[in-house]
């Protein structure tokens, strides 16, 4: 099969398993028929997948994520004021490092409005309906929703990094309170513990809960590196890099500013 005849039996397995889908018109570009499948992944129950869908599910996500670009973390350039601190721009789902951190709603299942542009949604789209299913089987253990502050692992499944840490952060509702500050601290240390528990050596923080969670982004980009530096500091850890990754040109002057990066 070429890319354009996996999509479309893809699209049209998402059809049969979800019939209120069916009669959903199939664009004929090659980028309408994407937003389509990535809109029926989006949507998708947890339910089982088969053997045949998520082969070729993982050869079409595996060959876009090819095409669109590969970013090895280990040659990213480390910041001058501390070795073991990377800023990185882009997108964290082309990232090759041991773990991405996903901010994550409490139900811990994924965005599922389709083709939304969260972080949430981008990761899930990408790994594969293999997350949603492994998430559901944490949390139906777990018998309750993810606490803010608290964290998860998973495997990344077609991402090119190896794991995804889950992270729900603090919703900020009116004045920012210490509170709030102590939560979204809790969510760093609470991945770096994971992260050092799995024994990984890397691991791509994206900037949590400052996006449709409203934490302000300068202070939420100080918490970030301060608890970050100061996990590191206090022990010996398997963790040797650690990426902040930010997508807007403004995250990038909060953290270049805090980690003295020109240019």
């Amino acid at each position: 099969m070429n890319q354009e005849e996996r999509r479309l039996y893809l699209i049209r397995a998402l059809q049969r398993e979800m019939p209120q889908y069916g009669k959903v018109r199939i664009p004929e570009s090659g980028e309408g028929q994407w937003r389509l499948l990535r809109s029926l992944f989006n949507v998708r129950p947890p339910y089982p997948a088969s053997p045949e869908f998520l082969d070729i599910q993982d050869e079409y996500l595996g060959e876009m994520i090819r095409e669109r670009g590969i970013t090895d973390g280990d040659s990213l350039p480390p910041a001058a004021s501390d070795p073991r601190l990377v800023l990185w721009q882009g997108d964290i789902t082309s990232l090759r490092c041991d773990a991405i951190v996903n901010a994550a709603n409490s139900a811990l299942l994924g965005c599922w409005q389709p083709c939304h542009s969260c972080i949430d949604n981008i990761i899930h789209s990408f790994a594969g309906v293999q997350l949603r299913i492994k998430c559901s089987e944490l949390m139906e253990a777990q018998g309750h929703e993810e606490e803010t502050g608290k964290a998860k692992i998973t495997p990344a499944y077609n991402l090119p990094s190896k794991f995804v840490l889950h992270t729900v952060g603090p919703i900020i509702l009116g004045e920012l309170e210490e509170e709030d500050c102590r939560l979204l601290a809790d969510c760093y240390r609470s991945c770096l513990s994971l992260a050092a528990e799995n024994g990984l050596r890397s691991v791509a923080f994206c900037c949590i809960s400052t996006g449709v969670f409203r934490f302000p982004p300068e202070r939420a980009a100080e918490i970030a590196v301060k608890t970050v530096k100061a996990f590191l500091d206090r022990s010996e850890t398997s963790l040797k890099r650690v990426i902040f990754n930010v997508f807007k040109d403004s995250d990038w002057e909060i953290y270049s500013n805090i980690l003295k990066i020109n240019g």
